[in-house]
């Protein structure tokens, strides 16, 4: 307290308000959303006089009529036009309650201030309470609105840790001179995942206004045995009892490549594969009512359309904040596009475009209770209505459950009894199955024994009355096919050029739908993260639709995609892409088995040409070798070493790889045309 009287009277002092000079050499009047990393002074104003320099003073701070006694801050951006004011002792300016503004210890609400133009200065106000920054009982604090901030150039700025990509060197262009896209396509992400489930399931964030130290913090609700560790368990295998949840800066704990209910696409992550050769990137907004459900801990609905629409905010508010962070609006790398020519026009300048797909089991309410559907066509009208105003392209009909539109692909071992178990809770029934012959939803059987398992954790339970169900061994389908909702949300897609995506499909429903789409002859059909039938992804490639791979292992995506290319039509395959599955409950791509005897050498050059070297997260360095595809940036090492591992094989993985982008906007282009 005395220390903070001492700074009252040092900045009463230094209250006198003097004519305002003209701006001087060192001024800075960029845009107020062109500010992140700025190390600068701050001189404040009441209207057009000057009330001081800020300087630190006791708990907070107060007001110096010297420049050179000013404290340097550093603007560290936490959204389009919003800032993180730190000073050069690390501590974050906050709105204190009271009315001053004091040093705090770490990023919250009230460390955020947006700032907008003022002339050749600017307001920064507190963006939790709406309190102008200027001068409160002669300190730096809570104003009125006449308060404006001159900013001028200074040194000595704090600087808060962030990811360095690890990518060095130029890339090659985009485009070809022809205009065809170059580069990788991920057709399958799920990078507003700790958005899904409630808000809560998930541990980490993609970005956060905070920095990499708020994003990639560990979580309480998933240390060891509280029930994020027991469900983490149940889906990746990961050990419920050894999870010491040391996120930033040591990260002992996770990410792993099967560390699923923690945030492995950091944008950092992203970033490095786009700089590595990444053109396009297919963000699936997910969502899953029954599984949200079960989870205890939430911060938002569970109801699926509420959740899909609470990651597109999440998606949009990540490329504003990406925006942030290279200089203002639009001038990001990471770009979502709504349309093919978005697209080209986003890899013409040579950054990443982003598409938006959903992939949900009660798409639009469409629920099944005991196979009455909980919808109607009006329904599905304004749902896509809906979607296609968020810039949603394409769209999963199924997906972990039966619903209104068709009968799912079953899970397998313990994670399926989990599937299984929700499929109970959302439509009143478990999968039914019937042995089978040829294409087949699962080839293992589903028995008592895992649903057992899955119970013994201790982290769900079943319904009052259910009775656990026998399946067949051996081959099995899905006894439910396409329903007449359905076929008519597969005609309307068609109708509306959408990407229909058959992954999760039962064998029964799929077939079903590429009738539908061999009888039109329509193209926009996909296959992205080996969900299908290997008989229906050779159907997909003589529609001309187009299809990916699960980023597997390496020997696994070379076994697939050899396999597609031997098919009848896999002549056809002109471009082909990867479904990284990234925060989708499944786990990525673990190190390769002989990479101790053969590793992938680092540095590399990547197929565009760039540099990589290792990338480090606080004080973890990832080497694809031992940890697998951990987080999303490893995926550039990833592509690097699929292809160097292919043989003989290389030269034409390399190019449908680098055409994979292109194809996919093809593909999307003859569906809009159609």
């Amino acid at each position: 307290m005395a220390a903070f009287t001492v700074g009252l009277l040092v900045s009463l002092a230094a209250v006198t308000v003097v004519a305002a000079p003209p701006a001087s050499a060192g001024s800075i009047t960029a845009n107020a959303d062109a500010l992140d990393g700025t190390c600068a002074s701050l001189r404040v104003y009441s209207g057009s006089s000057s009330v001081g320099y800020v300087a630190r003073s006791g708990a907070g701070y107060g007001f110096t009529s010297s420049a050179s006694g000013a404290t340097s801050f550093r603007l560290e951006a936490t959204q389009l036009g919003r800032y993180e004011v730190i000073g050069s002792d690390g501590k974050p300016a906050y709105q204190s309650i009271v009315g001053f503004i004091l040093a705090g210890d770490s990023y919250g609400d009230r460390a955020d201030f947006t700032v907008t133009k003022a002339g050749d200065r600017y307001r920064f106000t507190a963006t939790a309470t709406g309190q102008v920054m200027g001068s409160f009982l002669w300190s730096l604090g809570a104003a009125s609105s006449s308060y404006t901030i001159a900013l001028a150039t200074a040194t000595g700025c704090y600087i808060p840790p962030d990811i360095d990509p690890g990518v060095t060197g130029t890339a090659a262009p985009g485009i070809d001179g022809s205009g065809k896209l170059v580069g990788t396509i991920d057709a399958h992400a799920h990078v507003t995942a700790a958005a899904a489930f409630g808000g809560r399931m998930h541990c980490g964030e993609a970005w956060a206004s905070g920095g990499v130290q708020v994003a990639l913090a560990g979580c309480d609700t998933h240390r060891s045995l509280n029930v994020g560790a027991l469900f983490e368990a149940i889906i990746g295998g990961t050990d419920p009892v050894n999870s010491p949840e040391d996120g930033w800066p040591t990260f002992g704990d996770w990410p792993q490549h099967n560390s699923l209910l923690h945030e492995q696409s950091y944008f950092r992550g992203i970033e490095r594969s786009w700089r590595s050769g990444q053109r396009v990137l297919n963000a699936l907004l997910v969502a899953n009512r029954a599984i949200c459900e079960l989870f205890p801990y939430r911060d938002t609905s569970c109801d699926e359309m509420d959740q899909i629409r609470t990651q597109s905010r999440y998606l949009y508010s990540m490329q504003d904040y990406i925006d942030a962070q290279n200089g203002g609006a639009g001038k990001g790398w990471f770009r979502i596009a709504a349309t093919p020519a978005q697209v080209r026009n986003i890899a013409a300048q040579g950054k990443l475009a982003v598409t938006i797909g959903v992939e949900n089991s009660e798409i639009f309410g469409c629920r099944e209770i005991n196979d009455v559907p909980q919808c109607t066509t009006a329904q599905i009208d304004a749902g896509l209505n809906e979607l296609q105003a968020l810039g949603v392209s394409g769209i999963y009909p199924v997906h972990k459950f039966d619903n209104a539109f068709g009968g799912t692909r079953f899970d397998s071992g313990v994670s399926g009894a989990f599937v299984n178990l929700g499929n109970l809770l959302s439509t009143g029934h478990w999968w039914t199955a019937t042995s089978c012959t040829g294409p087949s939803d699962n080839e293992q059987p589903l028995v008592n024994d895992d649903l057992v398992r899955l119970l013994s954790f201790g982290a769900v339970g079943l319904p009052p009355g259910a009775v656990l169900p026998i399946y067949p061994s051996g081959k099995i389908c899905n006894t439910r096919g396409l329903t007449s909702l359905g076929r008519y949300l597969i005609q309307t897609m068609m109708q509306r050029g959408m990407i229909i995506h058959v992954d999760h499909m039962s064998v029964k429903t799929a077939q079903a739908v590429l009738d539908m789409a061999t009888a039109a002859h329509y193209p926009g059909v996909t296959s992205v993260h080996s969900w299908s039938d290997p008989a229906m992804i050779d159907q997909i490639l003589a529609l001309g639709g187009f299809v990916a791979t699960y980023a597997h292992s390496v020997p696994e995506f070379l076994s697939e995609w050899r396999a597609n290319n031997a098919a009848p039509h896999g002549s056809t395959i002109v471009g082909y892409g990867y479904g990284t599955d990234v925060n989708g409950l499944g786990d990525q791509a673990n190190p390769r088995p002989n990479a101790t005897a053969d590793p992938l050498v680092y540095p590399f050059t990547a197929p565009n040409g760039t540099t990589v070297n290792k990338q480090t997260f606080g004080s973890r360095t990832f080497d694809l070798n031992t940890d697998g595809a951990a987080q999303y940036g490893l995926f550039a090492d990833w592509t690097t070493d699929l292809i160097q591992q292919s043989g003989s094989d290389s030269p034409l993985l390399r190019k449908q790889l680098m055409s994979g982008a292109e194809a996919y906007v093809q593909m999307w282009e003859q569906a809009i045309a159609w």
